[in-house]
């Protein structure tokens, strides 16, 4: 199994760090991992110039998103990290999901049924965590990858973190979080497994 983990913090603090342990944690179960953050990273707007329709040659845009495009490609599951800004995710994975139209009207098919799963951290217990959920899940429907979340009681639509603005020590103190992380992680892989003999 191949999985592609993505931080879409332009810090390398919380997000950064549960992404990276969801890609230990599955590389101890014979997963292969790469991993992707936005930090420091060139990723221009989606200025909907319809060169992507009309070429099917990709983006107009050379820049680091080339790397998520071989990175999507690759990979048979996804996991998707943001830390919550102003509700929801950040601006620079709305950018990165706006950007892969290109990777889909080049390859319509790239993506479908590939299984993903999301990662949210809030400052506050209550800051949009499942809100930003809700929208890598609408990114992953959007594209026909299955999205999955950690089941009943606890982690429904995923893996919630009350980071107290503490960045990586912070998401390392929430015992919940990760006890909520590891039953997502979980379900992640089982259904990954479960795709790869059908």
């Amino acid at each position: 199994m191949k999985i592609l983990g993505i931080s879409g913090s332009p810090r390398l603090q919380g997000t950064h760090y549960l992404v990276n342990y969801s890609l230990n944690y599955l590389k101890e179960k014979g997963a292969e991992t790469k991993y992707f953050t936005v930090h420091k990273k060139t990723i221009n707007f989606c200025r909907h110039c319809d060169y992507c329709i009309k070429k099917k040659e990709g983006c107009v845009f050379k820049d680091d998103m080339e790397e998520v495009y071989k990175g999507l490609e690759w990979a048979d599951g996804i996991i998707i990290g943001t830390p919550v800004y102003q509700g929801t995710i950040t601006g620079q994975l709305k950018t990165l999901m706006d950007r892969c139209r290109a990777l889909v009207a080049k390859k319509p098919d790239i993506l479908r049924g590939k299984v993903g799963m999301g990662i949210a951290v809030g400052g506050d217990r209550n800051g949009g965590q499942e809100v930003a959920l809700r929208t890598i899940h609408d990114f992953y429907m959007i594209n026909e990858i299955f999205p999955v979340g950690g089941g009943s009681f606890g982690a429904n639509l995923g893996a919630t973190f009350w980071s107290k603005d503490k960045g990586e020590e912070g998401v390392k103190e929430d015992e919940e979080g990760l006890r909520v992380l590891r039953k997502t992680l979980n379900k992640f892989y089982k259904a990954l497994k479960m795709l790869k003999t059908m």
